[in-house]
């Protein structure tokens, strides 16, 4: 599909969200993203780790991330694509029905990010955090969804968003270049006609090796004079990367064909594929096993925003669309997988 410079594409209008039967459907009304301003080229992360640009960019097709400044937040991070999501779906913030923030990086176990975000855009309205990793932002996609179709909320604010530069380990060869920080939103709400598919979700709990904290708060608790001794003790996230590239690579191009298929579409009818931004080999084997026709934008963030984990596809999605590479009313398939292991993919309507 080719469009004139400047000009948004039209979506294909070839296919049709199947009808759920539900009382009343749902879709996405607005998105919004942050990055912060630093830039972090991989020439400021190989030192540590005693690699080379070129071979980051081999593994990952990493050239660039950004890092959150030391007293950036989380939540700080979180208002700025919130708003944005807000003012793009054209809801104010009193009428947001329920704050849904997916991270793994506020760094309190206690209260959650999401109510005082939810504070902080002049709202009252009921708010939680999902630890679902890079999943967390389909999950709360699908959990949206599932509100506003029950009725239990007319509009819910969706917020994905990781200062990861505070829980990496910048001398860990296999983790430190892939991690950055960032925020994207998303605005579910009413709507006439299908809008956001059904959602293909689930987790592997035998496998949570494979991404994780090093050390448990209370093994740190136990230990912490010689944590202070140590500065490379902190519980920084690692990963085993080669485990985790098999599982994405033949585990979810599965599961993002049966979102495909039970949103009632063919992947020709897709105007998008919107995929978490883990690795640039994950992404384009996937294209390759959905066979995914190649006049389908896929995005690609990661060369310039690396892994953002839950933050990643509402940033991707919002560069896209304000970029006019892809349609707004377009179909396009999300998915979102990470440590747990966990997963979550669906087809949306976007805004």
């Amino acid at each position: 599909m080719t469009t004139a410079p400047g000009t948004a594409p039209q979506p294909k209008g070839t296919g049709t969200l199947v009808d759920t039967g539900a009382a009343r459907h749902s879709r996405i009304l607005g998105v919004g993203a942050y990055r912060p301003a630093r830039v972090v080229m991989n020439a400021e992360i190989v030192d540590k780790i005693d690699s080379s640009d070129e071979w980051i960019r081999e593994r990952s097709g990493i050239v660039s991330r950004h890092f959150a400044a030391p007293d950036e937040s989380v939540i700080d991070m979180s208002e700025h694509a919130a708003r944005q999501a807000l003012e793009h779906a054209g809801i104010a913030p009193e009428q947001i029905g329920f704050v849904l923030v997916a991270t793994v990086t506020h760094p309190y176990q206690t209260p959650a990010s999401a109510p005082e975000l939810a504070a902080r855009l002049g709202s009252t309205a009921p708010a939680l955090d999902i630890s679902a990793a890079c999943a967390g932002y389909c999950y709360g996609v699908a959990m949206a969804s599932d509100m506003v179709k029950g009725g239990s909320a007319d509009y819910v604010l969706v917020v994905g968003v990781e200062k990861l530069s505070d829980f990496t380990d910048p001398y860990d060869r296999g983790s430190a270049f892939i991690f950055g920080d960032g925020a994207g939103a998303c605005v579910v709400g009413p709507s006439d006609t299908p809008g956001i598919g059904p959602t293909v979700w689930g987790s592997d709990g035998t496998q949570r090796d494979a991404i994780t904290q090093k050390q448990a708060w209370t093994d740190l608790r136990e230990s912490w004079q010689d944590a202070q001794a140590d500065k490379n003790a902190w519980p920084a996230i690692g990963m085993a990367g080669q485990t985790v590239f098999r599982w994405a690579v033949w585990g979810m191009a599965p599961v993002a064909q049966q979102a495909i298929d039970k949103a009632g579409i063919k992947a020709d009818d897709l105007d998008a594929f919107i995929p978490h931004q883990a690795n640039i080999r994950i992404i384009d084997a996937m294209v390759k096993q959905l066979k995914l026709p190649a006049d389908i934008p896929v995005a690609r963030d990661i060369v310039t925003t690396a892994n953002t984990s839950a933050a990643s596809i509402p940033i991707a999605t919002t560069r896209m669309l304000a970029e006019k590479e892809i349609p707004s009313g377009g179909l396009a398939l999300q998915i979102g997988f990470g440590a747990g292991l966990v997963y979550a993919a669906q087809v949306v309507v976007l805004p």
